[in-house]
């Protein structure tokens, strides 16, 4: 039996790493490759949780390898395959493979960011990247911000800053003073009523607008909205927009929010994790209109932007309002609370962060902003080549002309008694044949089914072989 010493030694061996690293290059070169291949196999490798686990578990019991590249093999077969074509469903990144080495390198270093002296290259790296993005949000110099562990945590640490300005004093110190509450689109994502019940609001803090028929919120009800939560004794502290909703990609009105905001000192924070990617985009930027007067801005790198997950931007209006969400001493850290921008410890959640920026920074010194245009351009074109397509076809019905690179669509059959079953049963059958991977989603009760088109290298080919697939099914089966 290898002592301690013989086994950590063999763990760190740097020729043992330079073979195993050269081999999983080559099968992760292989994957790309038939990515790209007109005889790309299933794109979602359908099997039932248990049997999954019951695999994974004879792995586990089995004898010890001496080589990885079999099990990296299972794993990259058995995993749901973004870089297809034929990929459509949740908003994930299609990852550039520049920025997954950059993360492999992160990986290796491993570096912590709580202060400066342990990121000396990610903080400054950050820094550059969130200026970036405040630059091109239309922030002016005295913005600020930081990178953070996805979109939830980044609406929740704004939301945090946002209770610190607009509550009462001490909130930090002494809680909730007063019935606190946020305003939103009930087409909002979830992490925003998520983060409204971890900050103590409870159900009548979370204001829901209706939408318009286009899921939009309305604005017009923002000022009688909250006359009546006035009325029920609650203080707004904020009004989040949308841009845009995840189930139909469909964009606030962020001027209209601005201007009611600014009216009655409410903080207008911008849920732009997916959309916000846009502001890259000169195509499309105006679908942002107005996103340069909220108060603070998210977005995640690690949707439209090809960046592996997780990186996300959340960017302050004023950089001394990033300091507002923790105020606390940390002595083995820091020996003060100044608001120095290098320790990013007094800024976010993590303490260990990852080193996301090099992620970014590998990308823009690569290929430029202009490779993030091109991602949403891209994406965002084969959105409305997909609608028109849609519309040539009589036994398919859309949700709503769309504004980005999410599509809501559903199946339409005469004599079908139950749409929404019917089209939840023809997602179940693409998904068990894994030609394609769409989702669905469900709009004032009716069923559709739902594709985010994330690959730039996917094509109206597939488009149409998709919904070929969808009728080919629909002749097949008879519904009660």
């Amino acid at each position: 039996m290898e002592d301690n010493l013989t086994l950590l030694q063999r763990i760190y061996d740097p020729q043992t790493f330079r073979q195993q690293g050269h081999a999983l290059i080559d099968q992760l070169a292989t994957y790309f490759e038939s990515a790209q291949s007109p005889a790309a196999s299933q794109v979602f490798p359908a099997q039932e949780p248990l049997s999954s686990y019951a695999f994974w578990q004879a792995e586990f019991d089995a004898p010890l390898r001496n080589d990885p590249a079999a099990f990296f093999d299972d794993v990259i077969q058995q995993s749901v395959k973004p870089h297809y074509p034929s990929y459509m469903g949740h908003q994930v990144a299609v990852t550039a493979p520049a920025a997954a080495l950059a993360g492999l390198l992160s990986s290796v270093l491993n570096q912590g960011m709580a202060l400066y002296e342990m990121g000396m290259v990610s903080v400054p790296l950050e820094r550059l990247v969130i200026e970036l993005l405040a630059k091109r949000i239309g922030y002016s110099a005295n913005s600020g911000g930081i990178l953070t562990s996805g979109g939830t945590l980044a609406n929740l640490t704004a939301l945090l800053a946002a209770r610190a300005l607009k509550a009462p004093a001490a909130v930090w110190t002494e809680g909730n003073q007063e019935r606190l509450a946020i305003m939103v689109s009930e087409e909002a994502h979830y992490c925003v009523d998520r983060a409204a019940r971890i900050m103590g609001l409870g159900n009548a803090g979370i204001i829901k607008l209706p939408t318009d028929e286009r899921f939009k919120m309305r604005t017009d009800l923002l000022e009688p909205y909250l006359d009546a939560a006035k009325a029920q004794g609650l203080h707004v502290i904020a009004v989040i927009g949308s841009c845009c909703s995840t189930s139909t990609g469909s964009h606030d009105n962020l001027e209209a929010i601005a201007d009611f905001a600014e009216r009655h000192n409410i903080w207008f924070h911008a849920d732009g994790a997916h959309g916000g990617a846009a502001v890259f985009s000169q195509q499309y930027r105006h679908l942002l209109q107005g996103i340069e007067r909220a108060d603070s801005v998210v977005m995640d790198f690690h949707k439209m932007l090809m960046i592996p997950a997780l990186a996300t931007g959340l960017v302050f209006k004023r950089n001394e309002d990033s300091f507002r969400t923790f105020q606390q001493r940390a002595e083995y850290l820091w020996n003060n609370t100044e608001a120095d921008w290098y320790n990013l410890g007094k800024r976010t959640f993590e303490c260990t962060k990852y080193m996301m920026s090099l992620k970014i920074a590998t990308v823009l010194r690569l290929y430029g902003e202009a490779a993030f245009a091109a991602a949403v351009d891209q994406t965002y074109d084969l959105g409305q080549k997909f609608a028109k397509i849609l519309a040539k076809r009589p036994n398919f019905e859309l949700a709503m002309e769309p504004e980005c690179n999410i599509v809501c669509f559903r199946v339409i059959k005469p004599g079908v008694s139950d749409l929404n079953a019917f089209n939840l049963e023809l997602r179940q059958r693409v998904l068990e044949k894994g030609n394609f991977y769409l989702v669905q989603t469900t709009l004032r009760g009716v069923v559709y089914l739902r594709v985010s088109l994330m690959n730039p290298l996917t094509t109206e080919k597939e488009l149409e072989m998709l919904l070929d697939e969808l009728e080919s099914f629909s002749i097949q089966r008879v519904f009660a």
